[in-house]
């Protein structure tokens, strides 16, 4: 089991702004905070930013992604907005998608800095 991730961030700043608003549907507020990390979490900080002033953006053919569990697909759809109306971008709307082993309802963002972030949430 996987206990914290972190991303790298150029302005931590606005990063924090957008995620505080994108990962509020999820149910994670802001717990810890140090000069350059801000972590997020719901009950300890299992997402970190970590500010890296130099950093270009990440480049979308990495490959590389962060996928997040939602309560419900209301939730998927709120971080997907916010995630909208705080500058980030669009990367897969949200819907109903087909896995190796099962279906889920799940949405891709991309934060400013690039960083590619799914919200999930499967049948019950």
């Amino acid at each position: 089991m996987i206990d914290h991730v972190s991303i790298a961030v150029s302005d931590l700043e606005r990063s924090v702004a957008f995620y505080e608003a994108v990962l509020a549907p999820l149910g994670f507020t802001r717990l810890a905070e140090r000069e350059r990390t801000i972590g997020f979490g719901k009950k300890y900080p299992e997402f970190w930013l970590n500010l890296r002033p130099d950093m270009e953006v990440v480049p979308e053919g990495t490959g590389i992604h962060i996928c997040l569990r939602a309560s419900s697909g209301q939730a998927v759809d709120e971080f997907h907005a916010a995630a909208l109306e705080q500058g980030g971008r669009d990367d897969g709307v949200p819907a109903d998608r087909q896995a190796q082993m099962t279906t889920y309802y799940g949405a891709f963002i991309r934060d400013p800095d690039g960083n590619k972030i799914e919200a999930v949430t499967f049948p019950r």
